[in-house]
């Protein structure tokens, strides 16, 4: 009897807390895990080494190891190191005192830190619905350890879809303070087309002026058209240009994209990839976009400047996009966030996406807690309070009041 209860107990895997380990790329050839990783996203994992590949080559890409009990990897979380200035959000009128302070103390609210999620587009939690909070639980209690160790003062878990929001709450009891983001937005396109799209939810109002607009537009001379691929390789050239033409009009600057982004984008999720581009002599507009599961995402999009404010390529685009979408069963157009005015009149919803953010010293900490809602970009952009469900960004409900344009 002695003989075979130490053979059991030499069988029994060894116990032991659950875990983070922090590994490199090259460690994932040895986590099976990794293959299945946000499967049910979008953006699998895939995604994440294309971008690890392709953007941001002086950020350091690392991935949590969520281990269980017995040591078996339960998920896998990507994160990675960057320097953040945490007044990059801050009002503009702000600018100039800002600058004559940091002409004199450089690092002010400037900080080492270990991002959770993803350098271009929203986090997610890895691993099932079962495991999510389990998994938020082991980040939230432990992960300031890891931090402390590679360098990172601050912790941010970026840009996580409000649904998470239950699941994260224990963060904040371990000291994160959450403030929203710049949303995302979301239009239901639940139509036969777009003509009936725009009749049953848009006013009177901006349905005439789209038209005017695309009749414009179908009088150009030669005519504009569309296309509709997988992979942009072969006309990358023409098209990048476009990109960094919206990327430099814009005011805020997020994740600076490359041609190779964009081209192996189409060549490693083609699946999930569809480009779209608006056709005259030459490549005047194109949009980047994702499909999955009953939704089409708009990512990225391009524009000839020289003449995309005369064909009205914006609204032209978005009408084709759209219509694609629903002859080929979308139910959603999902749209990534900024050029909120023109959204406002489409119709769309804000899709909230938040920042979960803590400091690993505990009395900067408590400050930081109480200057970051001051701090955050959602305030200063006047536009987004006219959406009907603003206060979703701060989980608040709907009032029911509706935006300027519910009543136009």
């Amino acid at each position: 009897m002695t003989s075979q209860i130490g053979d059991l107990t030499r069988r029994e895997p060894t116990q032991c807390p659950p875990h983070l380990q922090v590994i490199v790329r090259n460690d994932l050839e040895h986590c099976p895990r990794w293959q299945f990783a946000f499967a049910s996203e979008r953006k699998d994992h895939r995604y994440y080494e294309l971008v690890e590949d392709t953007l941001h080559p002086e950020f350091d890409y690392r991935y949590f190891l969520l281990k269980d009990a017995v040591d078996q990897v339960s998920a896998v979380q990507p994160f990675f190191l960057m320097d953040l200035d945490l007044l990059a959000g801050a009002s503009p009128r702000f600018g100039v005192i800002i600058d004559a302070i940091r002409r004199v103390w450089p690092g002010l609210m400037r900080a080492r830190a270990l991002m959770v999620g993803c350098v271009a587009g929203e986090g997610h939690l890895d691993g099932d619905e079962a495991c999510h909070r389990g998994c938020a639980e082991l980040l939230a209690s432990t992960i300031a350890i890891p931090a402390r160790r590679l360098g990172a003062r601050l912790i941010v878990l970026k840009e996580f879809p409000a649904r998470y929001r239950p699941i994260l709450d224990c963060l904040i009891a371990h000291g994160f303070t959450r403030i929203p983001s710049l949303p995302m937005t979301r239009l239901c396109i639940d139509y036969a087309n777009f003509d009936d799209y725009m009749n049953h939810a848009l006013n009177s109002a901006t349905r005439k002026k789209l038209r005017k607009k695309f009749e414009a537009t179908a009088r150009a001379s030669p005519s504009v058209e569309m296309n509709v691929v997988n992979d942009a390789t072969p006309v990358i050239a023409q098209i990048y240009p476009l990109y960094f033409q919206v990327y430099q009009r814009s005011k805020l600057h997020f994740e600076k994209l490359t041609e190779r982004y964009f081209c192996d984008l189409g060549r490693r999720m083609g699946d999930k990839v569809r480009f779209f581009w608006r056709q005259n002599e030459r490549i005047v507009a194109f949009a980047a976009c994702m499909v999955h599961g009953d939704a089409i995402y708009a990512e990225y999009i391009g524009l000839d400047y020289d003449v995309a404010l005369d064909l009205h390529l914006y609204h032209y685009v978005f009408r084709d996009m759209v219509s694609w979408a629903i002859a080929n069963g979308y139910k959603w157009f999902r749209s990534s966030g900024l050029n909120y005015d023109p959204k406002l009149h489409l119709r769309h919803l804000l899709d909230p996406i938040d920042l979960y953010v803590r400091h690993t010293s505990a009395p900067i900490n408590s400050v930081l807690k109480r200057i970051l809602p001051v701090l955050e970009p959602t305030r200063y952009d006047e536009t987004l309070a006219k959406f009907r469900n603003y206060r979703e960004l701060w989980a608040q409900p709907e009032t029911g009041l509706g935006s300027a344009e519910d009543t136009a």
